[in-house]
């Protein structure tokens, strides 16, 4: 079962822009926040603070330290996650949908 970060944990999770391709989501937190259980599909994570946080998935858990302004490619996962430095996070995910489709029109240059 899909479990939509944006429905599990609406006050740290917004989207700022959705279409048949993408979905950008703003995740923000504060330290000691705890996330509950969601799911990601294939995604780019862009980081705009420094950050440190516990991740917990399948029985395992990882800490990681990262810092502003990093680019990070992420698999498909369940997983759910807590801020346990001093600082907040505050990232962008650019969420992958179905595969590309044909190329669209000349005339559909640039943004919407």
């Amino acid at each position: 079962m899909w479990r939509d970060p944006v429905a599990t944990d609406p006050d740290h999770y917004v989207v700022l822009m959705e279409n048949d391709r993408v979905r950008v989501l703003e995740y923000t937190d504060t330290p000691g926040t705890v996330t509950t259980p969601h799911d990601h599909p294939d995604s780019v994570m862009y980081t705009l603070s420094a950050f440190r946080r516990r991740l917990h998935a399948d029985g395992a858990s990882r800490d990681v330290e990262l810092a502003a302004g990093g680019a990070h490619w992420l698999p498909a996962q369940r997983h759910h996650g807590e801020n346990t430095g001093d600082t907040e996070t505050h990232v962008i995910f650019v969420e992958l949908k179905a595969a590309a489709g044909p190329h669209a029109p000349a005339e559909a240059l640039g943004p919407e």
